[in-house]
Formats: C-alpha cells, structure tokens, sequence
C-alpha cells in the first residue's frame, strides 16, 4: 500500500514539471511512464504467478515467476533508456 502512495505521490509531483518549459520536460514524464510499467509488470507477475501456482504447482509457479522476472528487467533497461534519452534532449 505505501508503494503505491509513494507512486501516486510521485507522479503527482512530476505532472507539475512536465507541463513546465524547462529542457528536462521529458524527464518527468519518462519517469513516470518507468513507476507505471513497474506497477504493471509487478501486479502481471504476482497475479500470473499465482494462478500457475493453483493450476500447476509449484514448479510451474516458479518457471512463471522467473520468466516475468525477466520480462520486468528488459522493461526496466527499456525504460532506462528511454529516460535517459529524455535528459538529454
């Protein structure tokens, strides 16, 4: 619960500065794009991982959980560089 008031905090910090006309305006943006898809992949992988825990035991609950894990991390380099590119534009 307090990740996702840190987040939701945090984007609401970042809207101000992204609407702002400085040179970092795709920072923020960037940024929060980066919060979003880790909430999303965190939420895809505990749900995912659970429901092959139920249908396949938990051998299969632990294939799934690494494969998402994988997928989190290439988003995460995906997003990286992305804000990355962002700072500097």
């Amino acid at each position: 619960m307090r990740l996702i008031a840190s987040v939701v905090v945090m984007l609401g910090l970042a809207v101000p500065y992204a609407r702002a006309e400085s040179p970092v305006v795709g920072v923020p943006k960037e940024s929060a794009r980066t919060a979003g898809h880790a909430i999303r992949d965190g939420t895809l992988a505990v749900g995912r991982t659970v429901r092959d825990f139920f249908k396949g035991g938990p051998r299969k609950a632990k294939q799934t959980w690494k494969e998402n894990a994988a997928r989190t991390r290439a988003d995460a380099h995906a997003d990286k560089e992305r804000v990355k590119a962002a700072a500097h534009e």
